[in-house]
């Protein structure tokens, strides 16, 4: 495990094969992991978003041009296009709309565009994901980047691997144990937010 400042900031955890780069040079949220399954396999379950991110997905995964709905209680939603599927090799989303209840800008998300890059290695394969556009200056970057390392490594990782993933639950169902870290990040942003309502509401 090694961490580098500042200019870029590198992770790794040896125990989960997982790799979260910040670089200047591209500020974009990015993490690698690697799996000893074929390059289709992961592809296919890339594209079972319901599998690995969410039961509440309403809408197409799997052709381009198509869009789905994603929905987290009243917490997060947001509308996914997606724009491109190459077999064992690449999937894209654009985010056509977003709205998350814990910060102030609803633009952060919207028109930004998340990419699996998909690379064959001797053992199996190599997932690389960036969620181009999402920046640490973004008010949600500290709860998003969480929340992608918990879907990514604790569940798509484990539905590649295993078969089975661990989505968020239907309904108004508790997120996985893989979305602690994002849901304390994200309180962290409540708490203040909530502080200034209440004095607003009682006119300080």
């Amino acid at each position: 495990m090694g961490t580098t400042l500042p200019g870029s900031l590198r992770h790794e955890s040896d125990g989960a094969n997982i790799t979260c780069m910040m670089q200047a040079a591209s500020p974009d949220f990015t993490t690698t992991f690697q799996v000893d399954r074929t390059p289709d396999d992961v592809f296919s379950a890339i594209i079972d978003v319901r599998g690995w991110w969410s039961r509440e997905i309403n809408g197409v995964t799997d052709e381009v041009d198509e869009e789905f709905d994603y929905r987290y209680q009243d917490v997060h939603r947001c509308t996914i296009r997606v724009v491109e599927l190459v077999p064992g090799r690449k999937v894209v989303w654009r985010v056509v709309d977003n709205y998350f209840n814990f910060i102030d800008d609803q633009a952060e998300w919207k028109d930004t565009e998340i990419v699996f890059d998909i690379v064959a290695t001797d053992g199996g394969a190599e997932v690389r994901f960036t969620h181009v556009g999402l920046v640490p200056q973004y008010e949600c970057y500290d709860v998003c980047s969480n929340a992608w390392g918990g879907y990514l490594e604790g569940s798509l990782r484990s539905l590649i691997s295993t078969g089975l993933g661990q989505p968020n639950p239907r309904e108004n169902g508790d997120a996985p144990s893989h979305q602690a870290a994002a849901t304390a990040a994200r309180d962290t942003l409540s708490v203040p937010r909530n502080a200034a309502a209440e004095a607003k509401s009682s006119g300080v």
